[in-house]
């Protein structure tokens, strides 16, 4: 992989958006529960999961070692994960402002520029990250055997440590908006398109894709919501932790939890306080200089 590129530019995040777009958002959140996840090829919609293995543990864990795993993942000593990759985010100026009629009120104009940096590709992992208190108080979402699921549960100081561990840090705010937003102005991750279920693990317990599930899915399972650089679940299954000038704590991104779209729209965030909710989790950047 390259380092990032010296520049980049984009003049909006969000493009205008058609009434009627806003109207099938409202209708969508009104339909029924669906039959079961979306899920990309090669998984297994399993209830409110998309699965690695038809049977046993969601996660491949307890599947014969000569079980491939789907797009994108690999397989690890303990199931099919997300190996660790970074992205190259190229320099960039973007021009945020409310041009999406949703966010009107709620976006500011301002401009934004970001020096190159990287950026995992994919949340962090039951797999790789060590962290008995993220397990309280719902243990039961983490079982062994899914070391491929996105870890919930995380608070602010938790997601920072994860980060430091890892030679890396929480993006900050402005990397995340434009990791998010791509090399174009884009409404979400993969586009302008809608946020559809297969894009994204969203909704899950209430909303257009209830499938009556509870906690985050396996991640890089919803490959038609990667962003242009390949960047996984940047909307939907966890909430993830950024940094704020002002020491605000903000979760950007949507999760399993969302039920109305507009929340995982690239502008769209969070504050909250520092404390672990369920649907917060964790995704690192690092400066271009550290290199891949």
């Amino acid at each position: 992989m390259t380092a990032p590129s010296q520049r980049a530019r984009l003049v909006a995040v969000g493009v205008v958006s058609l009434v009627g777009i806003g109207l099938a958002v409202v209708v969508a959140v009104g339909h029924s529960p669906a039959p079961g996840a979306s899920c990309g090829g090669g998984f297994f919609p399993r209830a409110a999961r998309c699965c690695v293995a038809p049977t046993g543990a969601c996660g491949g864990g307890d599947a014969p070692s000569g079980l491939p795993c789907p797009t994108p993942l690999t397989r690890g000593p303990r199931g099919c994960v997300g190996a660790p990759r970074r992205v190259a985010i190229p320099e960039t100026d973007v021009l945020v402002g409310p041009s999406d009629w949703e966010a009107e009120g709620r976006v500011a104009p301002r401009r934004v520029h970001t020096a190159p940096f990287w950026i995992d590709a994919f949340e962090a992992q039951v797999d790789e990250l060590t962290c008995p208190t993220c397990l309280m108080p719902r243990p039961a979402l983490y079982r062994a055997g899914d070391p491929g699921r996105a870890m919930g549960g995380l608070d602010l100081a938790t997601a920072r440590a994860h980060c430091a561990a890892k030679g890396g840090r929480l993006p900050t705010d402005d990397e995340w908006l434009v990791a998010a937003g791509g090399a174009r102005p884009r409404r979400y991750p993969w586009g302008d398109t809608g946020a559809v279920c297969r894009r994204g693990a969203w909704g899950t317990a209430r909303g257009p894709c209830a499938t009556g599930g509870e906690g985050p899915d396996t991640v890089g399972a919803h490959v038609d919501g990667d962003s242009d650089l390949g960047v996984h679940d940047l909307a939907g299954n966890v909430a993830e932790w950024v940094e704020t000038p002002s020491g605000q704590p903000r979760l950007r991104g949507g999760s399993f939890a969302t039920s109305l779209a507009t929340e995982l729209r690239t502008w769209a965030s969070r504050d909250v306080g520092p404390d672990a909710r369920d649907d917060a989790g964790v995704r690192c950047a690092y400066d271009a200089a550290r290199g891949r």
